[in-house]
């Protein structure tokens, strides 16, 4: 059952002349698994999204983290969801900024030699950033392959950005919240619906305005004015909006 106040708001929002809704993938559309390549949106949370994508004046996007290539492959979205990678900096037209390719093949090297010296990390390398994933290692070896990983970070010209058990080092500006700019005068859209579940979510969060709705998704101090707990309330939040909107 969601939230009362949720519902309040989805009703609301749900009558807007021209509705954007968009979503983070990991975490929220998906549930957070051990490898980050088993990742697969729900089908229901899926079924709802293409729903709100086939209704008149309603835009639906999907901005992660993840490279826009591997989003468009784990999310099997068509071409009606629009797909935003890079934390905001990878549209379809490409990069909004020029990509150091010497200094990620640096970033690239030395997470990697971090990672051997520790079980269970590992490094995923995308087009404009590294992360290092420490999910799968053990408190101790995760705690000190980060702090290794922020100590070699201060000497590259890159942005650092922490989630849930990862380090990420991105060699051009990322931002989801500029991404929901974009989005939205593209759109020319009138409210944004935005759902996520991490630290990098609250970018957008914070850029949300009057009569938009940010939902949290899990525990965490947040920006977003509403909260769920798991995936299946993504699901079961964009399936009602999806019929409000309808009718």
């Amino acid at each position: 059952m969601l939230p009362a106040d949720l519902i309040a708001a989805l009703d609301t929002v749900a009558a807007t002349p021209r509705l954007l809704v968009t979503s983070d993938f990991d975490g929220t559309l998906s549930p957070i698994v051990n490898n980050p390549a088993d990742a697969r949106a729900l089908p229901a949370g899926s079924a709802a999204l293409l729903a709100l994508a086939d209704l008149p004046h309603t835009f639906v996007a999907l901005v992660s983290g993840r490279a826009l290539e591997v989003l468009r492959e784990l999310s099997g979205m068509p071409a009606s969801v629009h797909l935003v990678g890079s934390h905001g900096a990878e549209f379809d037209t490409g990069f909004t900024q020029t990509v150091d390719g010497a200094l990620l093949a640096q970033i690239v090297d030395s997470l990697t030699e971090i990672a051997s010296r520790y079980p269970g990390v590992n490094v995923e390398t995308k087009p404009a950033s590294v992360a290092l994933h420490v999910r799968n290692a053990s408190a101790d070896d995760g705690a000190a392959a980060l702090a290794a990983a922020r100590a070699a970070g201060t000497q590259w010209t890159a942005e650092a950005t922490e989630g849930k058990a990862v380090l990420e080092f991105a060699v051009i500006t990322t931002n989801k919240g500029s991404a929901i700019d974009v989005l939205r005068e593209r759109d020319d859209a009138t409210a944004v619906v935005f759902l996520g579940d991490d630290v990098t979510d609250e970018k957008a969060f914070a850029r949300l305005r009057d009569g938009d709705v940010g939902v949290k998704v899990g525990p965490g101090p947040s920006a977003a004015q509403y909260r769920i707990d798991s995936p299946e309330d993504v699901a079961e939040a964009l399936a009602y909006l999806a019929g409000r909107r309808a009718r």
